[in-house]
């Protein structure tokens, strides 16, 4: 690192005294070895974040460049026709013209698939699969705005445009439960959009000759061997039949879901009564449903349950308990206080009525 600091050092000092002596544009000694050194400072810092870009975005950055110049150009030529003596607007319309292909180039850049070139570029450090493909369904869910928020997904997130016209349908939809399902899908995006640590693609490609929306996901991430984020049942499965990875947001809530043994002891709120003689039912924070044996007189009251088992299933997991009478009972001596003084103002006013 000092070393690289030392070279950096010497190019900037090289072109100031290149400046100071040889004085481009007749300008005096102090002032051009000043903007020698300005120009060196500029191109070492430029160097610093280019070594940033991937080579992707270089790639792509360079043919959008020469698209911009090469478009200019021919723009050039005909405005130069057209308006004789317009050199400025040439001038201007070329710059504007090499910026755009040169903003655009890097941004698309990361599309490229470099491994169809036959592994020519095989010393590019790109995690394989940094591409994730959002689906219409889990768009709608979320759940993917806060996932991304805590920072777990890196890469970029891609969206189909196709993708983006089924949500637009279902937000048109004239079923109300529909329309109010497609907005807050588009409510999801322009939330993930505005995250600016995030990298997200709006991409084009279709397959005309698929109608099913699910298998233009699948066809799409075989193209960029890429993963797709889906909360669909359906769609996990048919994309390991097809060899396709995928990022299921309801089997990471299933396991980021507390997990209890049979044995352990908890405490539940009993909600309601269970569909079986004698049965409480329970809910965790999470959702996560507990039926209790022996709990059914128990309802609206927090007790302690020995778990029995879990069962876990695609829908989630289901924990049963059996409720112990002297567990409870020692749970109730615990916190006695607010039971025995809640009656305590009912019999001051018999007290002051018999004096």
């Amino acid at each position: 690192m000092n070393d690289l600091l030392f070279i950096r050092v010497l190019f900037i000092a090289l072109i100031a005294c290149t400046g100071y002596f040889l004085r481009p544009f007749n300008l005096s000694a102090p002032v051009a070895g000043a903007l020698g050194a300005a120009a060196g400072v500029i191109v070492v810092i430029f160097e610093i974040r280019i070594k940033q870009v991937t080579l992707k975005r270089l790639i792509g950055a360079a043919f959008g460049s020469l698209l911009g110049i090469f478009g200019g150009y021919l723009m050039s030529l005909v405005l130069d026709r057209a308006l004789p003596g317009s050199q400025f607007f040439q001038i201007a319309l070329l710059a504007i013209m090499w910026y755009c292909g040169l903003v655009v180039g890097a941004a698309k850049g990361d599309m490229l698939n470099l491994a169809a070139l036959g592994g020519l570029f095989g010393g590019e450090k790109v995690t394989k699969n940094s591409f994730k493909i959002l689906d219409t369904s889990v768009i709608i869910d979320g759940r993917i705005a806060d996932i991304v928020e805590t920072g777990f997904v890196d890469g970029t997130l891609v969206i189909p445009q196709f993708v983006l016209r089924e949500l637009q349908l279902v937000a048109d939809s004239s079923d109300s439960m529909k329309r109010n399902r497609g907005r807050r899908g588009l409510d999801i995006l322009q939330r993930i959009q505005k995250m600016p640590q995030l990298n997200i693609q709006i991409l084009e490609d279709d397959f005309p000759n698929v109608r099913d929306v699910d298998m233009k996901l699948i066809e799409l991430a075989k193209v960029y061997d890429c993963k797709i984020v889906t909360n669909d049942f359906n769609l996990n499965k048919v994309a390991q039949l097809h060899g396709v990875e995928v990022l299921n947001i309801n089997e990471l809530a299933n396991a980021l879901k507390p997990v209890v043994l049979p044995g352990e002891t908890m405490r539940v709120f009993i909600l309601k009564e269970g569909k079986e003689y004698n049965q409480g039912v329970a809910y965790l924070d999470d959702g996560t449903m507990v039926v209790v044996d022996n709990a059914r007189k128990m309802i609206s009251k927090t007790i302690d349950i020995a778990v029995t088992s879990v069962l876990q299933t695609t829908a989630g997991k289901m924990i049963f308990g059996r409720f112990d009478e002297r567990t409870h009972s020692v749970h109730e001596k615990d916190r006695p206080a607010p039971r025995e003084h809640a009656p305590a103002p009912a019999p001051a006013p018999a007290a002051g009525g018999g004096s």
